[in-house]
């Protein structure tokens, strides 16, 4: 399956038994897409934030509108996972849905 960058994926973010953290996102849960495509293209592994249904409005997340369900996708949170972890594709993000993400990833991570 070719992944690609913003588009909104369903991943199973179980964890290994060994390493359940209380404050990580775990079930099967939609993501999004943040690694660039050469990534997607050519590793096993695929970046991904996970979406949550319910949040406050942190810095870190972004919400979005996909269907008529509202959610934020947890820029706190990215996470690497196997591509085998991926179930399958569930949309894409808008335009100005990206470039928010974008402005949070640079505001978070980038001096």
């Amino acid at each position: 399956m070719e992944i690609k960058q913003y588009e909104l994926v369903l991943v199973n973010l179980d964890p290994i038994p060994i390493a359940i953290e209380r404050s990580e996102m775990k079930k099967t849960r939609p993501c999004t897409v943040i690694s660039p495509n050469e990534m997607n293209k050519y590793l096993q592994t695929i970046v991904v934030a996970p979406l949550t249904s319910s949040s406050k409005p942190y810095p870190t997340r972004v919400e979005i509108k996909q269907t008529t369900k509202k959610g934020w996708i947890v820029l706190d949170q990215i996470r690497t996972v196997d591509r085998t972890r991926i179930v399958k594709k569930l949309g894409k993000l808008t335009t100005s849905e990206i470039e928010a993400v974008k402005n949070v990833i640079m505001e978070t991570y980038v001096e």
